[in-house]
């Protein structure tokens, strides 16, 4: 049980670092050249704001921009690798989501820890977001470089995960990350039950 509950625990500190690079990064003005090239074929111009930090500030237009301009959906985040999507569970963006998910975003995509969405949506209890995946087939299989499945990610006993989640909304609650506590004891359990 504790090395589930260390693996959780960097795991989790990993998206968090990973989370705060990629919007600090991707915020930017820039566009790539597969935007310029897909405005190309496509008559439709993404958006200057880049598909990672669309989602993150729940920019729906921007995102339906991207989309229809042919913007790679499950582009990665320049530092952990986490996808749109990935991004999206995280933050609990559960339209957004739906928005990526629908377009055909890859729901099994792993970021550079080997998390997947079904991993992020899980920890953080999107009951919404997890039953999306769920019912788009999401691998509940995939164990991420910890060894760890989705499933193992809630299973660990709230009172021992709970200072992850702390430090997590000390990092992250000026982008936008809401943490409710008794939501996230309370759910654990529910989540978990969902992924048997």
């Amino acid at each position: 049980m504790k090395t589930q509950i260390n693996q959780s625990l960097k795991t989790i500190t990993t998206i968090v670092f990973f989370a705060v690079f990629f919007t600090t990064v991707s915020c930017g003005d820039k566009k790539s050249a597969t935007q310029e090239a897909s405005t190309a074929e496509n008559k439709v111009s993404a958006p200057k704001i880049d598909i990672h930090a669309a989602v993150v500030t729940g920019d729906k237009e921007a995102l339906k921009q991207h989309i229809a301009a042919g913007s790679d959906i499950n582009k990665k985040d320049p530092m952990g690798g986490s996808s749109p999507l990935i991004s999206a569970a995280l933050f609990g963006k559960t339209e957004m989501a739906k928005a990526l998910i629908d377009a055909g975003a890859d729901i099994n995509f792993t970021n550079n820890e080997g998390s997947t969405a079904l991993h992020t949506a899980a920890f953080f209890c999107r009951t919404e977001i997890v039953q999306m995946l769920l019912d788009k087939g999401a691998d509940k299989t995939v164990r991420n470089n910890y060894k760890s499945t989705a499933y193992e990610s809630v299973i660990v006993p709230f009172k021992d995960i709970k200072s992850t989640y702390q430090m997590m909304e000390q990092m992250l609650t000026p982008m936008g990350l809401k943490v409710d506590y008794d939501y996230l004891e309370k759910t654990r359990p529910v989540i978990a039950e969902m992924l048997k």
